[in-house]
């Protein structure tokens, strides 16, 4: 089996001020100092970017943002390119978060055109796919998974797929204290493989990181991170507290 490093993501959506988020780093980094097994990336709202990025400088910590436009540059207010998601300083980025599908619109059409915006500019990418609770009722997760990684991936080689990680969010379990078991999650991991298989070929597959998020808390962080097809987290509400976070960045080296 290939060895994936570990990729521990905190999204922070839209809490902290620049203050704030000074404070949980300077609180953060110590706890997280000899945490080696995974990658660690914090992903702030994009009014706190420069500060996080001043405050984790000479540590292992990585910086991304929640969003990018698929246009380089334009008449197209509020929006961020990846460009200048890239310049600021940040090396990932976050694409078609089930809350940008939910509450903004996004489609299958335009995660495709953001992954493609993102690849250009050099960001590691994560995508997220994943399911609402009517459509697992529905026994149509599989589908779904299917449907939105294919549609992601469209136009992308397998040349240009190294830095691509997925990240399945079951929207059922996205902030309401329920969490796929370990077992659920590494099932809808295993058709999200195959589908990227399909897409891009074998290797291209056993490489790339497929991250749990889903409610993820310290306590079921190690169950989750024990199943070999859960390549890390990414992490809401727990990401919010220091502690916590660090607790779940530990588990990848559990």
């Amino acid at each position: 089996m290939i060895a994936r490093q570990p990729l521990m993501a905190a999204n922070w959506k839209m809490y902290k001020t620049p203050e704030q988020a000074r404070a949980f780093v300077a609180a953060f980094l110590p706890l997280i100092a000899n945490s080696q097994a995974a990658e660690i990336v914090l992903f702030p709202p994009f009014l706190d970017i420069a500060t996080v990025l001043e405050s984790v400088r000479n540590s292992q910590v990585q910086v991304g943002a929640q969003n990018i436009y698929w246009q380089e540059e334009g008449a197209f207010t509020g929006e961020i390119s990846a460009s200048m998601v890239r310049a600021a300083g940040c090396t990932h980025v976050l694409i078609g978060h089930s809350e940008r599908r939910q509450y903004f619109g996004e489609t299958d059409e335009t995660v495709n055109s953001k992954l493609h915006a993102a690849l250009a500019q050099r960001l590691l990418p994560v995508v997220c796919v994943g399911e609402l609770l009517s459509e697992r009722e529905a026994g149509q997760t599989e589908e779904v998974l299917r449907r939105q990684t294919s549609k992601a991936l469209e136009g992308i080689s397998a040349e240009m797929a190294a830095p691509i990680a997925i990240a399945y969010e079951p929207v059922w379990a996205i902030g309401t204290g329920r969490t796929a078991t370990p077992e659920i999650a590494a099932e809808a991991h295993l058709v999200i493989r195959s589908q990227v298989a399909h897409a891009l070929g074998r290797h291209v597959a056993e490489n790339m990181r497929i991250l749990y998020g889903g409610s993820v808390k310290p306590d079921n962080a190690p169950s989750l991170m024990n199943q070999p097809e859960i390549d890390g987290a990414l992490v809401g509400g727990a990401s919010l507290d220091p502690h916590s976070f660090a607790k779940i960045v530990e588990s990848a080296g559990a």
